[in-house]
């Protein structure tokens, strides 16, 4: 896996500055998705259209696939846990009322979480500075919560979406698992792939043949997500990584929740109370602290660049 502690400062500010904005606007295209359809089928299509999009590209620009099938095997896996439980986790709590800046706030603490569980099971080490700022973040995200979980969906909400948290950090290290470095578009064409049919089936079995509230709502979120947070984020994260490093792409993964929070609000109408607001600088102050200054497993696609980004292994979440 590669690290570094490099700084914003070392990557490219235009493609930085979209791909915070394209992280962010998942946490709003997802909510307004189950909005308009129910989860599961939402991003079985997701999958389907990320899938197609992914494969076309990768041929129209003659990538080589670089997998055997062995190591095709490893990526479905390991893209099971990334996108079909990570995801399917995510939007069921969005469809049990999980706030979108409560959602990012989750998954940006999950670098640093992934650097604990990576000391934890596979006996890396992890700075005191890394656990403080995890510690620190889960104040933060709890002042957020406040003592009534009532506006956050309910328990039940909170802690799916703390259980998606958990699956994409234990994604990040399974992606260690692959041990190849398969090409990035056909990498992630695969498990799109493959997460698609358990979510459509998963969809068709409880949510009914078409759980569509509203039909133009829900097609222009799902376009969205499959277009722009599945394949462009994906694209954008990849050249951040090769041009700076994960380390550096990683210092951007603390923007995310405060400019999902303006996103929020201005889209979805969310607004946080006084003690929220202080929770998320709280919050993001703690995340910052620990993936700027030392180094972390950021979930960046595989490259296929020996040289630059070879072994970083992690699917891209958004």
């Amino acid at each position: 896996m590669t690290h570094g502690t490099g700084s914003v400062r070392h990557l490219p500010l235009l493609p930085a500055a979209a791909f915070v904005l394209v992280w962010s606007s998942g946490y709003i295209s997802g909510p307004a998705a189950v909005h308009a359809a129910a989860p599961f089928t939402v991003l079985g299509w997701r999958f389907v259209l990320a899938a197609l999009i992914g494969a076309g590209l990768a041929l129209a620009m003659r990538r080589p696939t670089r997998m055997d099938r062995a190591t095709v095997g490893r990526v479905a896996l390991v893209g099971l846990v990334m996108n079909g439980l990570q995801f399917g986790l995510m939007y069921v709590a969005f469809d049990l009322g999980l706030g979108a800046t409560l959602a990012s706030l989750f998954h940006a603490l999950s670098p640093v979480l992934t650097a604990i569980l990576a000391a934890g099971l596979l006996g890396e080490r992890v700075s005191v500075l890394q656990v403080a700022g995890f510690a620190v973040g889960v104040v933060g995200v709890l002042l957020v919560l406040g003592s009534d979980l009532g506006h956050a969906g309910g328990p039940v909400a909170v802690l799916i979406g703390c259980l998606s948290m958990l699956t994409l950090s234990l994604g990040t290290l399974g992606q260690r698992w692959i041990g190849a470095q398969p090409d990035l578009l056909w990498s992630a064409a695969v498990q799109f792939a493959v997460s698609a049919p358990p979510m459509l089936v998963l969809g068709w079995a409880t949510e009914g043949p078409w759980p569509v509230t509203d039909t133009s709502q829900a097609v222009v979120s799902v376009l969205l997500l499959a277009v722009v947070n599945s394949i462009v984020g994906l694209v954008l994260l990849s050249l951040l990584v090769l041009r700076g490093g994960s380390g550096a792409a990683a210092s951007l993964f603390f923007l995310s929740p405060p400019v999902t929070a303006v996103m929020a609000w201005l889209v979805l109408d969310e607004t946080l109370t006084a003690t929220q607001l202080v929770g998320l600088v709280v919050a993001v102050v703690g995340v910052g602290a620990a993936t700027r200054t030392r180094p972390v497993t950021v979930p960046v696609p595989p490259t296929g660049d020996e040289h630059h980004a070879g072994s970083s292994r992690a699917e891209h979440p958004r």
